[in-house]
């Protein structure tokens, strides 16, 4: 049987006694990326993640596949055996940052290391800005308060 090599994918050989091979596991690194999103985005603290032209992409994106990318604002790099990862997100106000950036870390190394198999071996956090609950609906509703340009 010939071998599929894939780019952005990372191949990993199974025992199931320790001495024989039985076959080829492929890891994407969107599948990285994606087990990394959904962690990070149930981590207490996180409004959302990725900057603001990668959310106003995503969300052209989403509405046009009908789908969400849930890797969205988060950057893999996967060898045979070991990845690091980079996310950006927004965190709610008053939360402490620091340790919220410390669940992030928990949460996306228990949940990438059990699913795939693979050593996290460094999460980058960038802390793009800092959500204030109400501050988006003020803009949004229309009022003439406080506008100095019409």
């Amino acid at each position: 049987m010939a071998s599929i090599d894939r780019p952005g994918a990372t191949t990993v050989e199974e025992s199931s006694d320790g001495d024989s091979v039985r076959g080829r596991t492929t890891i994407a690194d969107s599948v990285v990326s994606t087990i990394a999103g959904i962690a990070v985005r149930d981590t207490y603290g996180v409004h959302s993640v990725g900057g603001g032209a990668s959310r106003a992409m995503g969300a052209v994106r989403d509405k046009m596949a009908r789908s969400s990318d849930l890797g969205r604002g988060v950057r893999v790099e996967v060898g045979e055996k070991q990845t690091a990862i980079d996310v950006g997100i927004v965190v709610e106000y008053g939360i402490p940052i620091m340790e919220t950036a410390k669940n992030i870390r928990s949460n996306v190394t228990d949940a990438v290391e059990t699913m795939t198999g693979l050593e996290v071996v460094e999460i980058n956090i960038n802390v793009l800005d800092v959500y204030v609950p109400g501050s988006d609906d003020e803009e949004e509703g229309g009022s003439d308060k406080g506008v100095r340009v019409r």
